[in-house]
């Protein structure tokens, strides 16, 4: 494991710096998929839902491997289980690449095997994007005149890791969809109802963010981050109906979603006696509807797997 003392936690509030798929077959990575083709007549396997990772490798291959996700090797032992990563592969832990790379692997490994690994995008996934293809291009912020390279940093960005960043991270980073829906949740990046300004249906949102990747300028990607930056849509007594109206747009019983770590949720986060905060799993919250996966990992909390549905 990292010695979590040589990556301090962050500052109290998760710092923005304004207000608050498919797996792809790429030619010549580094894996392979010695598995025998399944058989078509057998049941989908289990939901998994991964919380943020945020460059903790470790503590992600140690989590999968305590819950027969991968093998001792690092390889996937699931059978046909379906695992979704919620987004927020990199910044402020020490190797996010390493946790791309992992994924990418893992997706390729569970499709031979009749299951799958797919992920969504978070915000830190087009920050992340951003601080490569713009650099310090200026972009129109709220705060004033800004760009995605001080943005980045200043969120946690890893130099090393936009050192390592390659072309086939960027093909699959960037066609990773907004949202899905997987038996009756519906998994989200972000605690906001941001998603609805991009379409009314899960396919128009992750069209919209993908044509927006593709073709728009720093402006529009800057205002997506923005938007997929707030948080906290459904804490509070206006949580549920925030939560029922993406769900009455996009289907499902239940969000599941990362993004706001569940120590701010609670308010563990603001203890000041110095105890690291106590994550015993998942939270449930806005009358049942809403489920938080973001452990705190970067704060000494947990990085969350669970198997849906969570009670």
């Amino acid at each position: 494991m990292h010695d979590r003392a040589a990556h301090p936690a962050p500052p109290r509030e998760d710092p923005p710096t304004i207000e608050l798929g498919p797996p792809l077959t790429e030619d010549g990575l580094p894996y392979s998929t010695p598995y025998p083709a399944p058989d078509p007549s057998e049941p989908p396997g289990p939901l998994y839902v991964v919380g943020d990772v945020h460059g903790y490798l470790d503590e992600l291959v140690a989590e999968l491997r305590h819950q027969g996700l991968i093998d001792a090797d690092g390889h996937w032992s699931a059978g046909r289980s379906r695992i979704w990563f919620l987004g927020d592969f990199t910044d402020r832990g020490p190797d996010g690449i390493g946790v791309i790379d992992l994924v990418m692997q893992l997706a390729a490994e569970a499709a031979a095997a009749g299951g799958y690994c797919r992920a969504l995008m978070g915000n830190h996934e087009l920050l992340f994007l951003g601080a490569h293809r713009y650099g310090d291009e200026p972009v129109q912020s709220t705060a004033g005149t800004a760009s995605f390279l001080a943005a980045w940093r200043l969120n946690g960005g890893q130099q090393h890791d936009l050192d390592r960043l390659e072309s086939h991270h960027i093909s699959w980073l960037s066609r990773l969809p907004a949202m899905a829906l997987e038996d009756d949740h519906l998994l989200l990046h972000s605690d906001t109802t941001a998603y609805l300004e991009y379409g009314e249906s899960i396919a128009e949102v992750n069209d919209a963010v993908h044509d927006l990747l593709a073709d728009e300028g720093a402006d529009e990607w800057w205002d997506a981050f923005r938007r997929f930056t707030k948080r906290f849509a459904f804490r509070g007594n206006a949580g549920p109906t925030a939560v029922h109206e993406l769900l009455d747009a996009y289907g499902g019983r239940r969000v599941v979603h990362g993004h706001s770590p569940i120590p701010y949720l609670t308010g563990a986060a603001h203890a000041d006696d110095g105890v690291p905060p106590h994550i015993p799993g998942p939270y449930v919250y806005a009358d049942d509807l809403a489920i938080a996966m973001d452990g705190g990992v970067t704060m000494e909390g947990r990085l969350l797997i669970a198997r849906l549905p969570v009670n």
